[in-house]
Formats: structure tokens, C-alpha cells, sequence
């Protein structure tokens, strides 16, 4: 009886720190400015922080699909990643200092379709 009361016990507690770990996993659609192929590769790069799952620009609609963890991560904290790397995403816009450290080819800001 008391091997099953302790099995009992490490079952339920087991129980109780995996529900308290999970966290909701969202998919989101953030506006991401950006004209290029490299462009792609580094807004998507910038998206993965820890507990982002799957990031995805599409040239075409300048959309960033975003699915994440969201107890690891919000969807401001990957805005301002992505900012940081140089490109405006949703409500945070890059720094000029971030735009300009980006290639000619993705100058999004020049009014130019590359």
C-alpha cells in the first residue's frame, strides 16, 4: 500500500509540473516590411527566438507567419527582434541605425520594388 500511495504521489506531482510547463502555442501574422530573398532569410532568422516553433515571410504580402510557445515568448518580444535586425514588424519600427545596416538590395525604405 505504501509503494502504491508513493507511486501515486510522484504520478500526481509529475501531473501537476507538466501542466504548469505547457503553455498555449499560437500562430500569428505579423506585417513585416522587406523586398528580397535575403530579406526572407533574415527576418525569419531573427523570429526564432526560444520557444518560436515556425517562422515564415511571404515576399508577395510582406506576412510573417509566426507560430510560437506562448508562455516562452510574446509577439512584442519577437517585433522587437526582428526590428532590431533592421525591418519594421507589426507596431515596432527598425531604428535607423538597424536600416542601415542592412544590404542596398533590401532597402525597403527607398520607395523602390527590387
Amino acid at each position: 500500500m505504501k509503494r502504491m500511495c508513493g507511486l501515486l504521489a510522484i504520478f500526481l506531482t509529475a501531473s501537476a509540473f507538466s501542466f504548469q510547463n505547457k503553455s498555449s502555442i499560437i500562430t500569428e501574422h505579423i506585417k513585416v516590411s522587406g523586398i528580397c530573398n535575403d530579406c526572407k532569410e533574415r527576418i525569419e532568422s531573427a523570429a526564432y527566438l526560444p520557444g518560436v516553433k515556425r517562422a515564415e515571410w511571404d515576399k508577395t504580402t510582406k506576412d510573417l507567419t509566426v507560430t510560437f510557445k506562448s508562455g516562452k515568448v510574446t509577439l512584442q518580444q519577437i517585433e522587437q527582434r526582428i526590428a532590431q535586425s533592421g525591418y519594421d514588424a507589426g507596431s515596432v519600427k527598425a531604428s535607423d541605425s538597424a536600416y542601415q545596416k542592412l544590404p542596398s538590395c533590401c532597402a525597403y525604405k527607398d520607395g523602390k520594388d527590387h
